[in-house]
């Protein structure tokens, strides 16, 4: 069975999702790095690679609304060519429009007060990439 993990990069926080089904993803946690410190966050993730052990590797791709790459689309797609190196897994990339969006629509429907939302949307932002992915891969 395929192992997935999940990644919504921002400047300083990447929420971590997974799947163990290829059906379902779930949460892991966010890690939070200073501002613009990719190294750190690279860190963490390989460390959580080595952990859960993947097949693959979804990081969100921030692509604008004209389907252009902007300077965090190819940010996202650089971090993940230095990961796909340093962990041996192969990465792909996939259209994350709109998700941090739709997570804080569940959030708030779950009525979290702000704090909490704030603590899990990255995380929520991670399942809503790698769902996406699972939903447009089934077989």
């Amino acid at each position: 069975m395929t192992r997935y993990l999940g990644l919504d990069l921002g400047s300083v926080t990447c929420g971590v999702s997974e799947s163990d089904t290829g059906f379902i993803a779930s949460t892991v946690e966010t890690i939070r790095f200073k501002p613009e410190d990719y190294n750190t966050a690279m860190d963490r993730v390989l460390e959580i690679v080595e952990k859960k052990k993947p097949d693959l590797i979804v990081i969100g791709y921030p692509l604008m609304l004209n389907d252009d790459e902007g300077p965090k689309a190819q940010l996202c797609r650089e971090f993940g060519e230095v990961l796909e190196q340093e962990s041996g897994v192969k990465v792909v990339l996939q259209d994350e429009r709109f998700t941090t969006a739709e997570s804080e629509s569940i959030l708030l429907e779950a009525d979290l007060s702000r704090k909490k939302r704030k603590k899990k949307i990255d995380q929520m932002a991670a399942v809503a990439i790698l769902q996406r992915y699972l939903d447009s891969h089934q077989q």
